[in-house]
């Protein structure tokens, strides 16, 4: 293998084992029950012995379900294009969704005709695009979050609201394949072996890192400088952040190999005051407040509209995401 672990090392020890990725956080979905008519998603067909039938997805690939808004078709050609955006476990799932999107959609372009609104398409956007955002700019009215809203969210939430933690870390990797057991296991038994003995000569860490390590940090003496959150890949961030300063009494696995690690300096994380996280607080609680404004939105599109061939479980499609 060749190019070392990623962790940047040879960049004057100010580099994390990995890659700088983050994961954002996530809004949770809104679901509103809001029952139509016929087509329901497996798992969730009514029970009703003097039901009439309906019209549900075939079990032949070639056939579809019949749905029509307000007497305007979906049809079979819409939903084969739009199936590839609805993976699922099941074709039956993945046509409900689709089913489901293009219905919802259908809906917001009847509006927008109804309404006659005049486009004004913005930057990154086509038609259908802007169309939709005027529609909801419209006819959606968000309430906007005030500042006592955005004070008692945080302080009901303000274990989540410190800044990273920073570690001072050195590290040996033994680089093997993600895919090959026996180079494994053997960089494994060859991790322990360096521990023990680190355990007898702790001051040969940085003898032994410029001997047998595979990152450029061995330059180093294996010093990556401060990691932060978010410096290195997950697997390895999950077990470093978890250490006490000092040498780790077990390597460490990562898709690079294994590390022989040692924390040389811990710095909690402090906690963030009000001034510094409000924007974000009032964007994410703005955000939650939108999204359940159009799913109330969508159900009254849906309550007053003529859908047949479908049954609607909710209004959390991809629009309100």
């Amino acid at each position: 293998m060749s190019g070392g672990c990623g962790c940047g090392g040879g960049k004057g020890g100010s580099g994390g084992c990995g890659s700088s990725a983050r994961e954002e956080p996530l809004v949770p979905e809104s679901e509103v029950e809001v029952g139509v008519q016929a087509f329901t998603p497996p798992g969730h067909e009514p029970v009703a012995a003097d039901e009439a039938p309906v019209q549900l997805i075939a079990s032949s690939e070639q056939e579809w379900p019949i749905i029509s808004v307000n007497q305007v078709p979906i049809t079979p050609q819409a939903m084969a294009q739009e199936l590839q955006y609805h993976p699922a476990a099941s074709r039956e799932e993945a046509v409900y969704q689709a089913a489901r999107a293009l219905v919802i959609r259908e809906l917001l372009q009847q509006r927008i005709a109804e309404l006659g609104l005049t486009l004004k398409i913005g930057a990154g956007e086509n038609e259908e695009e802007a169309a939709t955002r005027l529609l909801l700019e419209r006819e959606v009215q968000v309430p906007e979050c005030d500042e006592a809203t955005c004070w008692r969210y945080y302080d009901n939430n303000r274990g989540r609201f410190h800044s990273a933690p920073l570690l001072a870390v050195r590290h040996i990797l033994l680089e093997c394949a993600p895919d090959d057991a026996g180079a494994r296991s053997t960089a494994q038994v060859q991790a322990e072996i360096l521990l023990q003995r680190l355990d007898e000569l702790p001051d040969s860490f940085a003898a032994l890192a410029l001997k047998y390590s595979a990152c450029p940090s061995k330059a180093q003496g294996g010093s990556l400088g401060q990691i932060s959150k978010g410096q290195t890949v997950p697997e390895l961030e999950r077990q470093l952040f978890s250490l006490a300063p000092g040498l780790a009494a077990k390597p460490l696995e990562s898709r690079y190999g294994w590390h022989v690690v040692s924390v040389d300096q811990r710095v909690e994380g402090q906690a963030l005051p009000y001034e510094a996280v409000a924007t974000a607080i009032r964007n994410q609680l703005q955000q939650g407040v939108w999204q359940k404004a159009v799913v109330q939105y969508l159900q009254t599109l849906i309550g007053a509209a003529d859908i047949r061939g479908i049954q609607l479980q909710g209004a959390d499609s991809p629009l309100v995401q």
